[in-house]
């Protein structure tokens, strides 16, 4: 059987690989993406109902394809963004192949087919490809989390990631905990008690943010200003680490809004510690309701501290700055370390204990020793190797949707590098410049 040659290979046909390849052709360069399932299979099919991107219309694009909408400032269905990346890729021309999954990748290669290959594909059809450059645009969370203890509840108790979480109607009657106080946890809790259904939430490090501050979305204001602080860590958070993990929490429901314990605690969602183990029917709880939600809201507070000193550092003219209400205690009960889930009537746990990232596709000379991909900025430890879609510097905010394109065209733009200086036309390195 032939081996076929591709001058890029994108394994990934969500937004990430999808603008990469997008990128490239813009450049005069052809790229095949290889996806697993369909394009923006995660948007498509792994997300419940109700989800709504948690930045604005405006941001949703791609290269060559600005948001072209009536609503920049409203928030798009997440089943919205597959229908518009899938009408991207047919407009331009990009070359998917649907339900092709890649099994490894091969480098360096013994004796390759073609003398420009540095890697070879080896795809679940049996089949094999060669390529010059490698994009891995898995995202960073491939594989939902789901900590040891949930083979100590008993059987009687539905259980699901937020994975496969739908809507409220698809749940067993009964009272729903969800575990996890995330952007997913918190958005399902809500999702669940607008519905009707009695909600527990065993809450999890976690931040929050107003949606808008002095005239700005705050996620536009960590775009565009330096802040001082690891203000939205990519990888703190656990153990004893003093910073909070993540993006702050919000929702797109309802022309976008603020999303935080408080709010659930109002709309009479029930708040629960940290879940520390399980035995049949009984959950172990950290006693912590309290000391969550105060840790919150000290993020909160250094957060818009920054952004009152990077506006003021600039110049800029915004709207004064708006008293933000102090901590109330109040609303928040520490539960007591026990959940008895047969006395609450609990019949269903939904956990939001987020995805854990799988690169063993890749060479493990391209990994670190936790299996993590080795890189800087995009650019991977092995010539031709590229990621789309991985934290930065310690920031998650490379993640959003809204640094697509961004991080798109800069990986498309040293693969352009490469090949102008191999063939040895520096002319065409002008086109970087644009």
């Amino acid at each position: 059987m032939m081996t076929e040659f591709v001058e890029t290979a994108v394994v990934g046909g969500g937004q990430q690989g999808c603008s990469v390849a997008g990128s490239l052709a813009r450049l005069g360069y052809h790229a095949v993406v290889f996806e697993r399932g369909e394009i923006g299979q995660a948007w498509a099919k792994e997300r419940w109902e109700s989800l709504r991107v948690n930045t604005p219309n405006r941001t949703v694009t791609f290269p060559g394809m600005p948001y072209d909408g009536d609503d920049p400032e409203g928030y798009m269905p997440a089943r919205e963004v597959a229908s518009r990346l899938r009408r991207y890729v047919a407009e331009a021309g990009i070359d998917v192949r649907e339900h092709t999954p890649v099994r490894s990748v091969e480098a360096p290669v013994d004796a390759p087919a073609h003398p420009d290959a540095r890697f070879r594909l080896h795809l679940e059809n049996g089949r094999t490809v060669e390529a010059r450059n490698v994009v891995a645009a898995l995202g960073g969370y491939s594989a939902p989390r789901l900590p040891e203890l949930t083979a100590r509840i008993d059987p009687s108790v539905t259980q699901l990631h937020t994975r496969y979480y739908r809507d409220p109607g698809s749940l067993p009657p009964g009272a729903v905990l969800v575990v996890g106080s995330g952007n997913s946890g918190q958005q399902i809790a809500e999702d669940l008690r607008d519905a009707g259904r009695q909600v527990y939430l065993a809450v999890g490090r976690h931040k929050t943010s107003p949606r808008r501050y002095r005239g700005a979305q705050v996620l536009d204001w960590l775009q565009l200003l330096p802040l001082e602080g690891n203000l939205e860590s990519a990888s703190g958070g656990r153990g004893d680490s003093p910073v909070l993990p993540g993006v702050s929490v919000l929702s797109g429901k309802a022309g976008g809004r603020d999303l935080s314990l408080g709010v659930l605690a109002r709309k009479g969602v029930t708040l629960v510690g940290t879940v520390r183990g399980a035995q049949g029917t009984t959950l172990l709880l950290e006693d912590n309701v309290r000391a969550i939600a105060r840790d919150a809201a000290r993020a909160e507070s250094e957060l818009l501290r920054a952004i009152d000193t990077a506006i003021a550092q600039h110049g800029l003219v915004v709207p004064e700055r708006t008293p933000v209400p102090p901590f109330d205690p109040s609303l928040f009960e520490d539960h007591g370390d026990e959940l008895d889930l047969a006395a609450r009537n609990i019949t269903t746990i939904v956990w939001a204990t987020g995805f854990v990232p799988d690169y063993r596709i890749l060479p493990r000379a391209a990994l670190d020793a936790g299996g993590m991909p080795v890189h800087r900025a995009g650019t991977g430890s092995l010539p031709g190797l590229y990621y789309a879609g991985l934290p930065e510097g310690g920031s998650v905010m490379p993640l959003l949707i809204a640094s697509t394109r961004v991080q798109a065209e800069r990986v498309a733009r040293g693969i352009h590098l490469d090949n102008t200086l191999r063939h040895r036309s520096p002319a065409a390195l002008g086109r970087l410049w644009g």
